[in-house]
């Protein structure tokens, strides 16, 4: 019988750590469970807690940095606990006796964390402190500046499940034309001889020789990445992608994407104006169609198995058949949403809500500091232009008559050129952080 793969022993990157704010606690869920990530102002790195109060079990996402302490205070009735999760304030309490006798019954669950490679890596088994401290993190070769490297990070939480992620995203075909103006093609489709080089418990490797030579390697639970050469390999292009499972039907894309040249560029390009403009477009892509592709195989599954749901006849589809076949193999094709106490549906609803599903604000700007900051910007930048556009009109409506040609008239040729600046933050830039509807059949 083979060995079952513990998804709870394994370090997960939650987040870029350019994009917490270390002034007010973060939420976030990871196999179902609600943590809040927090910096203690006495201490260098992020803290990570399951988000709860042992008091009355309130979130203590919603608590907030004491001032005074640096200390993670709750808001419901103002506990507090130090980075180890130790309860140090009750100001309810009358024995302090009392604090120190169940100490131990007072403390917030501390999970294990690290941080590497610009991400805040979690561990979400409290059990195994000592395993986590002897595993190593799943790191990418290609995140490493020393070789040359340079890279910008992306993150977003999607309305699909981590299977249907982790497929996806080892699924290079799909790209001419699920990305068709954005990363590829549809004209340059052609043959994907993958080859599987290694598939064991913990690594599955793939590669492909003709054309671009690539290597596709899959470390369970998250780590799925593309290193790319060129020419005589001297050129290195990566992909880096974390698949986070979050709850049932939900997953979270961490990434990095690297490369060793064309460095200038990289510099030069806002990490806003990448988001919008190149990463949301691709999971937009997939999103309409990964929702109802997820939820049409879960209606199958009752009468039949993937393998006879999906038609994978190509060298393509090699790789989608491996992680399929390790699913099966070693987590019974499903993840443990049980053991958190999950009941999972045995099939999900359509959402055909498109702004919902597609909602680019919730599912990534409020998180992206990057986004978040420019969004504000571009704001702040609309309510300027307007108000300067009726300051100037008034001001050359009262202009005497000899000044109203001279003056007036360049006065007004600036307020036009502003309010069509207005205009373009309002209608084309300022939405692209919320919502841009993708239609295939218009690309």
């Amino acid at each position: 019988m083979e060995p079952e793969f513990n998804f709870f022993q394994h370090w997960y990157p939650i987040s870029p750590i350019e994009d917490l704010d270390p002034k007010q606690p973060t939420a976030v869920t990871l196999l179902g469970l609600r943590l809040v990530i927090w910096k203690p102002k006495s201490s260098e790195t992020f803290q990570v807690f399951l988000d709860q109060c042992p008091h009355r079990l309130a979130p203590l996402s919603e608590g907030r940095i004491d001032d005074e302490t640096g200390n993670l205070m709750c808001s419901y009735h103002g506990w507090q606990f130090d980075e180890q999760g130790i309860c140090t304030h009750i100001p309810q309490v009358e024995n302090p006796e009392l604090v120190s006798k169940n100490k131990e019954n007072l403390c917030a669950v501390a999970l294990p964390v690290r941080q590497q490679q610009d991400l805040l890596w979690v561990w979400p088994d409290t059990k195994s402190r000592e395993q986590a401290a002897n595993t190593p993190l799943p790191l990418s070769p290609q995140v490493d500046a020393t070789k040359g490297f340079v890279w910008s990070s992306f993150a977003r939480d999607l309305e699909y499940d981590w299977q249907t992620l982790v497929e996806n995203v080892a699924d290079p075909s799909h790209v001419p034309f699920s990305h068709h103006g954005v990363q590829g093609e549809r004209k340059q489709a052609k043959p994907i001889p993958l080859k599987i080089v290694q598939s064991t418990p913990n690594l599955i490797e793939a590669t492909t020789e003709e054309g671009l030579q690539r290597t596709i390697t899959f470390e369970p639970p998250c780590r799925l990445e593309y290193a790319i050469n060129f020419g005589d390999g001297s050129k290195q292009l990566g992909l880096v992608t974390y698949c986070i499972p979050v709850s049932p039907g939900k997953s979270r894309i961490v990434a990095h994407f690297t490369r060793n040249f064309a460095k200038t560029l990289h510099h030069l390009t806002p990490r806003w104006w990448d988001h919008i403009s190149d990463r949301n477009l691709v999971l937009d892509g997939d999103m309409v169609l990964l929702q109802q592709q997820e939820y049409f195989l879960q209606q199958r599954k009752s009468t039949q198995s993937w393998k006879t749901a999906y038609q994978l006849l190509t060298s393509a589809d090699r790789l989608v058949i491996e992680f399929r076949n390790w699913f099966d193999r070693y987590c019974h094709g499903q993840l443990p949403w049980s053991e958190v106490g999950i009941y999972v549906p045995l099939t999900s609803n359509i959402n055909s809500d498109r702004q919902q599903m597609l909602d680019r604000y919730n599912q990534h700007t409020q998180h992206c500091r990057s986004c978040r900051e420019a969004l504000l910007v571009v704001q702040r930048l609309q309510a300027v232009l307007l108000i300067y556009f009726v300051i100037t009109v008034c001001a050359v409506v009262l202009l005497p008559d000899g000044l109203q040609l001279t003056l007036g008239l360049p006065l007004i040729a600036i307020a036009l050129l502003g309010l069509g600046a207005y205009a373009w933050l309002r209608f084309w830039l300022r939405p692209r952080f919320y919502f841009v509807d993708y239609i295939h059949a218009h690309r």
